[in-house]
């Protein structure tokens, strides 16, 4: 199987109750081969408009702290936990993103097998790492089942607390020296 396949049967998903409300499935973006994958919690309003993740304001903020860190976002395989959104922007439940981290995210991983993985925010470092409070880890790297991971802050933090602005692109240029 590859990543057009996967993505294929992911666009027909009824395995949870978030496949009832979304208008596209937002499976993921970037490089097939990457070194680098970056994962959010779920797809956002102009996400779900678009089909692609992190388009709206904290994909720009994110598009800007990539390239800050000198990277180039085309070469970043981006994507989420759920990939169809959550009504009003809620989090995803556990059924939600166990489902979706099992019969997609995880063969999203395999396929890709990026050097190291971006946990963007709490939602996607506990559902993948086990860990919480991003604040006291974010910039950490984890490995789990001989992946490497790494805590980031969402980029929505950053563009409720503009102090956590200097924080993300410390911690995208740890990632970034990672590799």
């Amino acid at each position: 199987m590859n990543l057009r396949a996967l993505c294929e049967i992911a666009s027909n998903c009824i395995q949870c109750p978030l496949y009832e409300s979304r208008m596209n499935v937002v499976f993921g973006e970037g490089r097939c081969d990457a070194d680098i994958m970056l994962i959010g919690e779920a797809p956002g309003k102009t996400e779900d408009e678009t089909g692609k993740p992190f388009v709206g304001m904290s994909g720009k903020l994110l598009s800007e702290i990539i390239s800050d860190a000198g990277l180039d976002r085309s070469d970043i395989y981006i994507t989420s936990i759920v990939k169809c959104r959550p009504e009003n922007n809620r989090k995803p439940r556990k059924l939600e993103y166990s489902k979706c981290i099992s019969l997609y995210l995880r063969k999203q991983i395999d396929l890709i097998n990026p050097d190291i993985i971006g946990l963007l925010g709490n939602s996607a470092i506990y559902a993948l790492i086990g860990k919480k409070n991003i604040k006291q880890i974010h910039g950490e790297t984890y490995e789990v089942n001989g992946r490497k991971y790494i805590a980031l802050f969402h980029p929505a933090a950053a563009l409720y607390s503009r102090a956590l602005l200097p924080l993300l692109k410390e911690d995208m240029i740890i990632l970034k020296n990672a590799i």
